[in-house]
């Protein structure tokens, strides 16, 4: 831990649903429309990747919605909006704003201190380590749903809290906590 800890974390992906209150005829949509895909014997959505911002959607013939690969909001709304303007190719008019769910913003970064992750996978509680199978150790972090991935290197990813706000507030819970640990002798 020869370095200070300087968080540097960011938004790399918002999760959200919406519903467009209307039915979606998928075949039809996947016949017009490019950047999309649809085997229903396999899987019962439709994917549309958007371009710009660069997303992709699952879309269900009831018109829900689940949306991936936005950072911001403002992509998520972009996006909404583009699903819109493709329906609408189809003669499907949205008549409402639809209501948008966040389900989970994942963020990656860095804590800007090395860790020891052999260490830390006795003395942090929550944890699982197993370098063989994947290099990074994953920390449920106690009083939260935040799920971390950490790196030998301070690279972390966080997944499994609901606002940017709980991203901030459980990274530096874990900054608190690793350093509480490793200033222990």
């Amino acid at each position: 831990m020869a370095k200070t800890a300087k968080k540097e974390i960011k938004i790399v992906n918002i999760v959200v649903s919406t519903g467009m209150e209307k039915e979606v005829p998928l075949e039809k949509m996947a016949a017009t429309l490019p950047n999309t895909e649809y085997n229903p014997e396999q899987f019962p959505g439709l994917v549309l990747r958007i371009k710009d911002p660069k997303t992709s959607a699952l879309i269900f013939s009831s018109g829900k919605v689940v949306c991936t690969g936005a950072r911001t909001m403002e992509e998520v709304e972009r996006s909404i909006q583009s699903i819109i303007k493709s329906l609408k190719k189809l003669d499907i008019h949205v008549t409402i704003k639809p209501v948008i769910t966040v389900h989970h913003p994942d963020a990656s970064g860095s804590i800007g201190m090395d860790l020891n992750l052999n260490i830390l996978g006795v003395k942090l509680p929550n944890t699982e380590y197993e370098p063989e199978q994947f290099p990074g150790l994953v920390h449920k972090l106690k009083g939260t749903n935040a799920t971390f991935l950490l790196f030998s290197n301070g690279k972390i990813v966080c997944t499994g809290t609901k606002t940017e706000q709980e991203v901030n507030d459980a990274t530096d819970k874990l900054i608190d906590n690793l350093k509480k640990l490793l200033n222990k002798k």
